[in-house]
């Protein structure tokens, strides 16, 4: 069966070209034009992906975003007028998945759908791993699960975050390059500057509480193999 997105968007228009552009793609699609109506509609029928406008009656994007994390680690992409970086890093904090700025290109929206649910699905364990577990002083990842632990105790981290994370530990010992993140972890042509891989990195070391990601200026980021 195709997947079922969940599109959150109070603008008929642009749920018009949403709805029409994702059903030419072969997605099936489901439609709410407030917060209440698209946590309802998630909950009836839970989807494989949300896009979610954040300027919302009734409950905005960003308290819908972190309601359904508390239930869900459904990917999440939000959708806004807002550019700013201080509304992106709200966006971020809520533990979305992905931010796209209106207006956008829908050509744009389905690549980072593609991607989205492709760093969705599950995750295959490390073969240098015994065990599957990528570990690393006190963090411990488990790819069969997707959680993340340090000190035992479980850390929430967005789909990306995690993918960034698992990256890292993959290579201990080895600077990886904003190139390869934006390629591995992304899976699309990014255009613009690289803000949005220091954002994700800044929110995993506050989530984590372990200074264990280190910037090699110019090159990338790296993670030692003993923290």
């Amino acid at each position: 069966m195709s997947k079922l997105i969940l599109v959150i968007e109070d603008e008929p228009a642009i749920q018009n070209i949403l709805r029409a552009f994702l059903l030419d793609a072969g997605y099936r699609v489901a439609l709410a034009d407030d917060g209440p109506a698209g946590v309802d509609r998630f909950r009836a029928d839970p989807p494989d992906l949300v896009l979610l406008d954040l300027m919302l009656p009734g409950m905005d994007g960003f308290a819908v975003c972190q309601l359904l994390r508390r239930e869900s680690r459904v990917p999440i992409i939000m959708l806004t007028a807002l550019d700013d970086d201080d509304s992106q890093l709200k966006g971020f904090d809520a533990l979305a998945d992905d931010y796209i700025t209106k207006p956008f290109s829908m050509p744009l929206v389905l690549k980072r759908i593609e991607a989205v649910l492709r760093r969705a699905g599950p995750a295959d364990p490390a073969p240098d791993q015994a065990d599957g577990l990528l570990r690393c002083g006190r963090i411990t990842l488990d790819p069969a699960s997707q959680t993340v632990r340090v000190d035992g105790q479980c850390v929430s981290l967005t789909l990306r975050e995690y993918d960034i994370l698992k990256l890292l530990l993959e290579n201990q010992g080895r600077v990886v390059s904003r190139e390869t993140l934006l390629d591995c972890v992304w899976g699309y042509s990014h255009v613009g500057d690289d803000k949005v891989i220091n954002t994700h990195i800044k929110n995993i070391r506050k989530k984590l509480g372990v200074d264990c990601i280190e910037t090699i200026r110019g090159a990338g980021y790296k993670i030692e193999k003993e923290v």
